[in-house]
């Protein structure tokens, strides 16, 4: 098992007396964060299932849990957080049959497209990324120690969890027994149990295997997350997380299994909603995925995350156009107040502390739209303040702007994010031409009280995705809402 050492030092942000709370899955409320050690947070996400690239409900999880982390760090928090991949299971062995490829080739391309979108999102690098097929031996010793203690079994080959010998199943999922229909995968034989759920599944032919005291198989699903967990973060650890749709069966079982062989296991769960369209989750089987590697080519990165990530994390988003050009306009709206602040002043710094009503929103359940709602409060405030000609009062709005936007990952002027406006740099000249000849021509209807002619360009401009402000110094354009 991997020892996670935890060396937190007071920090500025620490809590002290103020508290983090979390909504529970197992507790169904809001509870206070209590760490198992003081200045620390371990946390473990289930992360991608590589058998095909990532859509952007696929990426939600991670950005969500990324928050999470940036909010727990800026609080004075050390952070272990592991994000594991599973390279292996029934989806990846099927799409190799049907493609006609290797099972690894087909894993290491989409775990490369996953990566390339939680990247391009600006979610931070974990703490540790496990590969499933790297901990195999992890898995058999737990498996062995749940035989041992009479909580699994094992026919011809294939390992099987008996979920009547631990009491405590379905209790995350507020489920009874007796009316379970357990998802059972094809060749599941001898069990005891309709209900019981295979960990190690028996060698079949063209499937790949690993050796094991019971013969050459391969892992089942939940034993993966399970053996994954105990040897990054140990047998007891802070924060389990997910998507909603993998409360069951995949935490529940992961729960039976960790508790079974010892574990006190996740004291928290947390869960984050889907991203909907028409209604129905997001999801490669119902053909309505809208994958990451076009969305980044048809909207900013910056926009999907601002879309994305600033919803409260349990509530779902149902996807359009038409929101993510909302979200692309709020957005522009944020950017605009920093530039022309930077235009007027120069560089600013972030502030070293967020404003209070920010931090409160966020220690509530990671209230993202609440927080987000005291950034556009003082946008508006920098926007008076810079029409009032206060350059000072100007600046203290974009020090605090800029504190916030940096915990939620969305600060445009991060270094993650440069390359977005550097993309551009080069037409931007030749851009800034051919505007200012056209705002020439609406200056002088203007001038002449040509005001239907004036209106039209303004008009036409906006069509065009350009947003035109008048000013003391003359008309200046921006990228607006497309």
């Amino acid at each position: 098992m991997l020892q996670v050492r935890c060396n937190a030092s007071p920090a500025a942000h620490y809590p002290g007396v103020v508290t983090i709370r979390l909504y529970d899955t197992s507790a169904r409320q809001i509870r206070d964060f209590i760490p198992l050690t003081p200045g620390c947070v371990s946390i473990y996400l289930c992360g991608a299932t590589v058998q095909a690239a990532p859509h952007i409900g696929h990426i939600r999880s991670g950005l969500n849990f990324d928050i999470m982390r940036r909010w727990f760090a800026y609080r004075g928090y050390e952070v272990t957080f592991v994000r594991n991949v599973t390279d292996i299971d029934d989806k990846i062995i099927t799409k190799a049959a049907e493609q006609g490829r290797p099972w690894w080739s087909i894993g290491y391309e989409n775990e490369r497209a996953f990566n390339d979108g939680y990247t391009a999102l600006g979610c931070l690098p974990p703490t540790y990324e496990p590969r499933a097929t790297g901990h195999v031996t992890e898995m058999v010793e737990m498996m062995q120690g749940l035989i041992e203690r009479g909580h699994a079994y094992e026919v011809d080959g294939s390992v099987y969890f008996d979920v009547r010998s631990f009491p405590g199943y379905l209790q995350l999922s507020r489920q009874e027994l007796d009316n379970l229909l357990q998802p059972s995968g094809e060749g599941e034989t001898g069990k005891r149990d309709p209900r019981d759920f295979a960990m190690w599944k028996a060698a079949k032919p063209g499937e790949p295997t690993w050796a094991t005291p019971w013969g050459r198989g391969r892992p089942g699903w939940h034993l993966e997350c399970s053996a994954m967990a105990h040897k990054y973060l140990g047998p007891a650890f802070d924060i389990h997380g997910g998507g909603l749709d993998l409360i069951f069966p995949h935490h529940e079982n992961e729960i039976a299994q960790a508790k079974g062989y010892g574990d006190d296991f996740a004291q928290y769960w947390v869960h984050n909603a889907w991203v909907t369209m028409a209604g129905d989750k997001m999801s490669k089987s119902l053909g309505n995925s809208v994958l990451v590697s076009e969305m980044v080519k048809a909207w900013r990165p910056i926009v999907l995350r601002y879309y994305l990530g600033t919803p409260h994390y349990r509530s779902m988003i149902e996807y359009s156009e038409e929101s993510l050009r909302e979200a692309e306009s709020a957005f522009a709206r944020i950017e605009g107040f920093m530039q022309r602040v930077v235009e007027k002043a120069g560089s600013v710094e972030p502030s070293a502390e967020v404003p209070p009503a920010f931090a409160e929103a966020m220690d509530d359940d990671l209230g993202v739209p609440q927080a987000l709602a005291v950034v556009h409060t003082t946008v508006r405030q920098g926007n008076s303040a810079l029409a009032a000609d206060d350059k000072e009062a100007a600046v203290a709005r974009l020090a605090e702007v800029r504190a916030m936007l940096g915990v939620l990952g969305l600060d445009p002027f991060d270094p993650h994010w440069a390359g977005e406006s550097d993309r551009g740099e080069d037409l931007h000249g030749v851009v800034d031409s051919l505007v200012r000849l056209v705002l020439d021509q609406r200056e002088a209807a203007r001038a002449r009280k040509d005001w239907a002619t004036a209106d039209a360009i303004r008009d036409q401009l906006g069509q065009s995705g350009l947003a035109i402000e008048d000013g003391p110094q003359g008309p200046r354009w921006s990228l607006g809402p497309r």
